[in-house]
């Protein structure tokens, strides 16, 4: 796959991840409870949703692309640790997450304009 492909794909994906936190809120905060994180479960739901939101649009829009991949692939580790294997949940935390952070380190690590 291409860089720009990765890249695109990637975008979308994560701009998709990031609906159900605004959309379905209650839900995820729900889910959010579950995982033992540090500080408010809210803050955690919104924080996860903006960063994929923001994230998933400097993707696609080409800018930024390496600080938006690091955020990502933090937050995306986050979600492998706290929910896959903590918890248990192997969708989306052991699958999608771990493919979308491997996604991440590919455009960190090509060669490519900086941006």
């Amino acid at each position: 796959m291409t860089r720009r492909r990765l890249r695109i794909t990637l975008g979308v994906v994560f701009l998709i991840a990031s609906l159900p936190k605004f959309l379905a809120y209650g839900w995820e905060l729900d889910q959010f409870r579950r995982f033992g994180l540090p500080g408010p479960d809210e803050a955690w739901v919104i924080a996860a949703g903006v960063i994929e939101l923001a994230g998933g649009a400097l993707l696609l829009a080409d800018r930024f692309v390496r600080p938006a991949c690091i955020v990502l692939a933090a937050t995306m580790a986050v979600a492998i640790a706290s929910s896959g294997i903590k918890e248990g949940d192997v969708v989306p935390s052991l699958t999608v997450a771990p493919l979308l952070l491997a996604g991440c380190v590919v455009l960190l690590a090509r060669r490519g304009r900086p941006r």
